[in-house]
């Protein structure tokens, strides 16, 4: 799992690439990212299947902020990115929520 930020010169926000690897989404069909940034709703941001089994996304989000986010797999399967700029917690169980940082 992975996270690339692209600044943009004159331009209040900043292109993020999120990548879920295939050793952690398994077997999954599909994929979805989830955060701060689209309510939560994972369906609003499909993340698309690349040939060697990891998904991608990129979206575009305002600088000077941090986004809490996590992966969802299946539909059902919420996974924490273990490479995020930081983690708090998701306030159910023992869960945490990855944070990027822009």
């Amino acid at each position: 799992m992975s996270t690339k930020k692209q600044y943009l010169k004159n331009k209040p926000y900043c292109k993020v690439t999120f990548r879920l690897s295939k050793e952690f989404a398994g077997n999954g069909k599909t994929a979805g990212l989830a955060g701060e940034f689209n309510d939560w709703q994972a369906e609003k941001t499909p993340m698309k299947a690349l040939k060697n089994g990891d998904f991608t996304v990129t979206v575009d989000l305002a600088t000077g902020r941090e986004y809490q986010y996590r992966f969802v797999v299946d539909g059902a399967h919420w996974i924490t990115d273990t490479q995020a700029d930081k983690y708090v917690h998701a306030g159910i169980a023992n869960a945490q929520n990855g944070v990027v940082v822009v």
